[in-house]
């Protein structure tokens, strides 16, 4: 394993479609296949799925939480315990980010200045603060392969002058960030782009944080409120002026037709906590659309959410079973739908990476929203 962490940090575009792109994050823990969707596994788990059922649905790498983690079980214990890779046995990539938008999110009290962030816990409200040294600090004791810098996330809707001044602030950080991630083979250290949805703002932001230079580049700061359409058209003009020669990465984004779109615009990485957190409320996502297993329809309905996936919980368990499950409130159903949601979005990028490596990303786009709208209205 030492061995394999000396490897240098990189990426490679192999193809692009349009500004879809096809590539290749290299780790010292192992390769990421772009576009690439990140299983968020906040505090160590990625909720109701073993790991090994995480790596068998097609996830070459999985996120984790700075905040979450500082707060339990600690990153000094973690580091003790041989680091997040051994304590969750994950043995491919780790990306974490931050805090930035948990602090905004789910601190109890919080105050920004120029050397961080004082915020209470949402757990206790204990008192703790976050500079983009110890963001960094931390990160380095959670062993993560790629490390985010410290920003400052603002709520939706927002004046110009709060996002020119958490744009401002960020992008200080950002510099304070590199400067602490110093010297890791074979790891990367992520700048993130804000600036709401202003054009002029995230223009300018994109180029600090590229003066600063980075082994990529994340667009933060959006899937706050603002709706798909201000979104996509933030990153209609955001995503063209990242270097073409490094990864970028949509943080929090989204909705299987929020990433199919984002690809479209150039995007490589993404996370989100839906897959999951819509599986324990029965929502599965599929081929087929969505499908909501609470509805009555589904209590008799013998067939499987998609008889043709590989994924065991999408083909081998009747819509009636899930829909029973779902609707006594059984951990079991949760595990289920969290596994068959994981595993569509993973078949879903690796569909696109197939697409894209073959010059056919536009016809599939059109095919997969067709598909998706013809079978909510059918089902």
């Amino acid at each position: 394993m030492a061995r394999r962490m000396m490897r240098e940090f990189g990426f490679t575009l192999h193809k692009t479609d349009g500004p879809a792109r096809l590539g290749t994050v290299h780790t010292g823990r192992g390769d990421i296949r772009t576009p690439a969707f990140m299983p968020v596994g906040t505090v160590g788990t990625v909720k109701g799925l073993y790991m090994d059922q995480v790596k068998a649905t097609g996830a070459d790498i999985i996120l984790g939480n700075t905040y979450h983690l500082m707060l339990r079980p600690g990153a000094e214990q973690v580091a003790k315990l041989g680091g997040l890779h051994k304590l969750i046995r994950w043995e491919g990539p780790i990306l974490t980010d931050s805090g930035g938008f948990q602090i905004m999110s789910l601190s109890k009290i919080r105050k920004i200045r120029e050397e961080g962030a004082t915020f209470q816990s949402h757990i206790d409200g204990s008192k703790h603060f976050l500079s983009p040294e110890r963001a960094m600090e931390i990160q380095r004791l959670l062993g993560s392969d790629i490390q985010m810098q410290l920003d400052q996330c603002i709520e939706f809707p927002h004046t110009e002058k709060a996002a020119v001044k958490a744009m401002e602030l960020s992008l200080r950080w950002a510099e304070r960030s590199r400067v602490a991630f110093g010297s890791q083979p074979g790891r990367g250290n992520f700048g993130i782009v804000q600036g709401g949805t202003n054009e002029a703002l995230r223009l300018k932001s994109a180029a600090g944080l590229i003066d600063i230079g980075f082994e990529g580049y994340a667009v933060g700061g959006l899937a706050v409120g603002e709706g798909q359409k201000l979104m996509l058209s933030t990153l209609d003009f955001t995503a063209p002026v990242l270097p073409a020669d490094k990864p970028r990465y949509l943080m929090g984004v989204g909705t299987p037709d929020d990433i199919l779109e984002a690809v479209a615009r150039g995007i490589d990485m993404f996370d989100c906590v839906l897959p999951t957190r819509s599986g324990r409320h029965g929502q599965a996502f599929t081929r087929f659309g969505k499908i909501n297993i609470r509805n009555a329809k589904h209590a008799t309905d013998m067939r499987p959410l998609d008889e043709e996936h590989s994924c065991p919980a999408l083909s081998q368990y009747s819509r009636a079973y899930l829909h029973h499950l779902i609707r006594s409130g059984e951990m079991l159903g949760m595990m289920l739908m969290s596994w068959a949601n994981i595993a569509y979005y993973e078949s879903l990028m690796k569909d696109m990476r197939a697409a894209i490596a073959e010059g056919r990303f536009e016809d599939f786009r059109a095919q997969t929203k067709e598909q998706w709208r013809r079978g909510e209205t059918e089902s």
